[in-house]
């Protein structure tokens, strides 16, 4: 369970998708009357054409689709192949907004004959905004079915050892492409009010603890490897340090040759691929910045499949 993406770049697509999205009570935790307003008067009218400006500089044009979507179907046909071996096990994906949804998954599932089912969000890091509302999709479906199947959940994997060993192999791994020694690393999070943080969402804390495995993991300093938050939206205080912020003031600190990684994607999408390889690229180049470069996210690569299988298995235990 992946979050979404619209089908297309054009306005309508565009508004539908962050129509959906945006209207989330578990993303958006303010007056319901109030954002109502906001959303549609305002919000809709403009956002969607920046949003497909966009979506558009990172579309999948042989797939007319974008690489969220690609990458999560990849993801799933991969760990099906790794997890089948003779076994009766079906692996099926699904995006909390947009398409495939969530209801019409978990119903295929049933209508094959599936009774247990494992669900899977693919955030490492749990916040209420993220894994929380792809498991109130699925527990809405269940409610209207009178045979439910049994349903287990995997939880967040934020330190689990498999994740982190393949991040810290794909990190070293791009490093080792470079002909450049990265003068700073920023592991970029996406972020979230702060507000949300307050009111007790975990996210913060996983977010700092994934950061701290990895430089252990790969004998950086603090100061060498430094956690931001990216994507904020809205006037309000969300979760510092801001990655703008901070690729805005790195080359007059001295600090020429910047690497940036997002562990907490577990495909690339806008966030990574247009916000951070494109967007900040240009905010860092702008300030002095001389050479810059993102890790590329887990996607399908073999180290990906391995670690969603073992992930996977470990819940599937006494099941399959």
């Amino acid at each position: 369970m992946n979050l979404g993406t619209p089908e297309a770049t054009d306005y309508w697509s565009m508004r539908r998708y962050l129509k959906e999205f945006l209207w989330d009570a578990r993303v958006i935790e303010i007056n319901r009357l109030l954002w109502w307003l906001i959303l549609n008067v305002i919000i809709l009218s403009v956002r969607p054409k920046r949003s497909g400006h966009a979506y558009d500089k990172i579309w999948n044009r042989e797939r007319n689709e974008s690489p969220l979507k690609t990458f999560t179907r990849a993801q799933a046909e991969k760990v099906a192949a790794a997890l089948h071996k003779g076994s009766k096990l079906i692996v099926d994906w699904a995006m909390r907004y947009g398409m495939p949804p969530v209801a019409e998954r978990l119903q295929a599932l049933k209508d094959q004959g599936c009774d247990r089912v494992v669900l899977f969000p693919l955030y490492p890091q749990y916040s209420a905004a993220t894994t929380a509302t792809a498991l109130d999709k699925a527990y809405e479906h269940l409610m209207t079915m009178r045979w439910q199947p049994m349903i287990r959940v995997v939880p967040p994997y934020f330190e689990h050892p498999a994740y982190i060993a393949a991040v810290a192999d794909s990190l070293k791994e791009h490093i080792a492409t470079l002909d450049w020694v990265p003068d700073r690393i920023l592991v970029a999070f996406h972020g979230l009010p702060k507000e949300y943080l307050d009111k007790g969402d975990p996210y913060h804390c996983q977010c700092q603890k994934t950061a701290r495995l990895l430089r252990e993991k790969l004998g950086y300093s603090g100061e060498q490897m430094q956690i931001v938050f990216q994507s904020r939206f809205g006037k309000a205080e969300w979760l510092k340090p801001y990655a703008q912020d901070t690729v805005e003031e790195l080359p007059s600190q001295g600090v020429k040759k910047l690497l940036m990684i997002s562990p907490g994607f577990a495909s690339d999408c806008v966030e990574t691929l247009e916000e951070l390889a494109i967007g900040l690229k240009e905010t860092f180049v702008e300030k002095g910045g001389e050479k810059f470069s993102v890790v590329p996210c887990l996607n399908d690569s073999p180290r990906s499949i391995q670690m969603l299988q073992t992930i996977a298995a470990e819940e599937l235990s006494g099941w399959a």
